[in-house]
């Protein structure tokens, strides 16, 4: 068996993080293309600010290594519920004001 060798990665000082919280996903045949989003309350139409494409193996190698790590944070610090709603982002926006009925939103 061939033995694997760790590759040496550097982040740049100025590399900015994102916070994304959707994405979109699709494919060709060659190709899965990813573009990320950050969707705030108050941005009426956000803009993609990160597209990855990767090849179809490295989008199933990218899968393992998220369904490993997912699993592993699973494992420290228990399970991740996703929320029930109409949709992800009224779940994640609703309810900064408990009180305030839905229809004056």
């Amino acid at each position: 068996m061939a033995e694997i060798k760790r590759i040496q990665v550097q982040i740049p000082e100025d590399l900015e993080p994102r916070y994304v919280n959707l994405a979109y996903i699709s494919h060709t045949a060659p190709e899965f293309i990813m573009d990320f989003v950050t969707m705030l309350p108050g941005i009426a139409n956000p803009k993609v600010n990160t597209r990855l494409i990767l090849s179809p193996l490295a989008m199933k190698l990218f899968q393992r290594a998220l369904n490993e790590n997912i699993k592993r944070y699973e494992d420290s610090f228990g399970e991740i519920h996703i929320p029930h709603g109409a949709s992800l982002a009224d779940e994640l926006f609703r309810g900064s004001n408990p009180g305030e009925p839905e229809g004056d939103k």
